[in-house]
């Protein structure tokens, strides 16, 4: 004599294995850019406060904020200069460089002799130090966006 198992509704697995389709159809290639863009706007957010500016005196004409400056290129829009720069894909690596063009940026950064060559300007670490925060800040920025990633192709 058999005995009956129960009876079992199979839409859930049906809507799980959809799901799944669906998120094989993901373009993780984009997503990772789009995180690293993310990363690279968080890092110039960071960076540009932290950035020092020149004080003169105003008799020599000079204006101070150069440095400062140089992280946008003169777009004045961190988020938008970021969202702008190439991701390069190396190996399973995505590259994006975040550079200040202003020529003398890494003396301000480690540190230079003084014009006369006999002392030592320390430097100031800001890119260093941002960096160092984004990297603490970078697993949970990732976090969220996967969930959010997870959320949209799962319904939930």
């Amino acid at each position: 004599m058999a005995k009956s198992w129960g009876s079992c509704d199979f839409k859930q697995l049906q809507k799980l294995r959809d799901n799944l389709g669906k998120l094989q159809n993901v373009d993780m290639d984009k997503f990772c850019r789009d995180v690293s863009k993310e990363l690279a706007a968080r890092l110039l957010a960071l960076v540009i406060p932290r950035t020092p500016v020149g004080q003169y005196p105003k008799a020599s004409g000079k204006k101070g904020g150069t440095l400062r400056r140089g992280w946008t290129v003169n777009t004045g829009d961190a988020a938008g200069y970021a969202a702008k720069l190439p991701v390069t894909k190396a190996g399973s690596e995505y590259r994006i460089e975040v550079i200040n063009p202003v020529s003398y940026a890494s003396y301000v950064e480690f540190g230079h002799r003084t014009a006369d060559g006999t002392g030592w300007v320390p430097g100031q670490y800001f890119l260093t130090l941002s960096e160092q925060d984004l990297r603490n800040l970078a697993p949970g920025i990732i976090e969220r966006k996967l969930n959010g990633l997870l959320r949209e192709v799962f319904n939930v």
